[in-house]
């Protein structure tokens, strides 16, 4: 179904971090833009339609305008906004946005570091652009806190509108509704280390619309499509939930390592999973309008052959290309569908 296309070199290897790739289709201008963390840099490579012409750079950590070299990226991911695109860093000492093409750092979040060394580590992680009754970005921290910053149209006046306080672990992943249709009432998902998941409402007030609880296993990668919480576990798990009951739609036995991507093409429900196991999974989503239920359907399977997959995305809203990263791997592998 899928047939694996020329990689893109990258100028560093990935890092061992969940979800590390984020991809940006520009459909106008036949360019996909890629990012991997690797320790204190960002990789960011364009890519032409074509796959024949790159563009590199790399972006480095900074606190404020000082190059901070110690400080450890943990993800960085494009939000994308009615007005503008965001390219937004997460890190042990704070959260940066920059311009789309990472020209312009336009925003600096300090996170609280305690004086004294504790043995809890500090970082932000969980990026996710909520655009339902406004313009915000949702980044999740090691507190448990869920940071909401209200974005304007345009300029640097960026503000801290509110922090939910719901989770008391790590947050792992953030996600916003997927679907176009204004139908679902849901808009954003949380979920954290210990594997509690916290279904939002986004709005001047965000407002918590219910609390699927834990099993036991980290919830490493949460997306939500069509009032669907999918939910990939270190388990090997994928769980499909109804985000405003808590019902268990569906439990697939996935891979046999820990999910570390998960990711939905909007337009064709699929679903792409990628773990430990070295295997790429694409799965097909569908509701029953009739009966309320949702069917999960394995379509195809890829081997990365000895590679500890990392990150995992379509690369288009239909999920015809996907993109995968490997940890200490220096190149992005593509796939097309046949």
């Amino acid at each position: 179904m899928y047939r694996r296309e020329k990689s893109i070199q990258i100028k560093s290897s990935a890092s061992a971090l969940y979800n590390n790739l984020s991809v940006l289709p520009i459909a106008e201008k036949c360019l996909t833009y890629f990012t991997v963390v690797h320790c204190n840099v960002v990789n960011m490579v364009s890519a032409s339609g074509d796959g024949l012409n790159f563009s590199h750079r790399q972006l480095q950590s900074k606190e404020g305008s000082i190059a901070a070299s110690s400080s450890l990226i943990i993800q960085a991911s494009w939000c994308v906004l009615p007005s503008r695109v965001l390219l937004v860093l997460t890190s042990q000492k704070g959260i940066q946005m920059y311009e789309s093409d990472g020209s312009i750092m336009v925003y600096w979040h300090a996170l609280d570091i305690p004086e004294t060394p504790s043995a809890e580590a500090v970082f932000a992680r969980g990026i996710a652009a909520a655009t339902t009754l406004g313009h915000y970005i949702c980044v999740g921290t090691s507190s448990g806190s869920v940071l909401v910053f209200k974005i304007p149209d345009k300029g640097a006046n960026i503000i801290l509108s509110e922090v939910l306080e719901e989770h008391w672990d790590p947050i792992t992943d953030i996600a916003t509704e997927t679907s176009s249709s204004k139908e679902y009432i849901a808009d954003i998902v949380s979920a954290d280390d210990s594997g509690l998941l916290c279904i939002w409402k986004a709005g001047e007030d965000f407002k918590l619309l219910n609390k699927i609880p834990a099993y036991g296993c980290s919830c490493s990668s949460v997306k939500l499509w069509c009032g669907i919480v999918i939910a990939g576990y270190g388990s090997g798990q994928i769980r499909l939930y109804d985000a405003l009951s808590g019902v268990v739609h569906a439990e697939v036995n996935a891979h046999a390592r820990w999910i570390y991507a998960l990711d939905i093409a909007p337009d064709s429900g699929k679903l792409l999973s990628g773990a430990e196991d070295s295997l790429v999974r694409i799965w097909k989503l569908s509701k029953s309008p009739e009966s309320h239920t949702v069917e999960i359907e394995h379509q195809h399977t890829e081997c990365v052959t000895d590679v500890q997959i990392c990150g995992a995305k379509f690369c288009d809203p239909e999920g015809s290309a996907f993109a995968v990263t490997g940890y200490d791997l220096s190149e992005i592998i593509r796939y097309t569908v046949v």
